[in-house]
């Protein structure tokens, strides 16, 4: 069982930034790949970025060069700089834990953390 439990979410002015953090607690786990989602209120849940466990990443087009995902592997954390927020960037953002089982992974998903962008 892995629990990811994000922080950092918070009202920033458009502009400006925010750094996500999950931390993921546990016992004996191999991490697949995290990924950062995020929902506004009546739109589906979308993918904003991900890394994998060998250190790809990829990122939503409406966020490229703005957000860039990172991991700290030692404490099983991984982060999301975000600058130059937007308006539409305002959303819950969760954070998905993947991790290897068997021949296939189990997913694990936050609560999520409020991200709030004034114009």
């Amino acid at each position: 069982q892995v629990q990811p439990v994000e922080s950092g979410g918070g009202l920033v002015q458009a502009g400006g930034s925010l750094r996500l953090s999950c931390a993921a607690s546990g016992s004996s786990f191999s991490t697949r790949s995290v990924g950062w989602y995020r929902q506004a209120p009546g739109k589906q849940r979308e993918l904003v970025a991900e890394i994998t466990s060998g250190g790809s990443t990829s990122y939503a087009d409406s966020v490229k060069g703005r957000f860039t995902i990172s991991r700290d592997n030692a404490k099983n954390m991984v982060y999301l700089q975000m600058n130059s927020l937007k308006s539409e960037d305002t959303a819950v953002y969760y954070c998905k834990w993947e991790v290897f089982w068997g021949l296939g992974a189990i997913e694990y998903w936050g609560q999520g953390t409020q991200v709030t962008v004034s114009s």
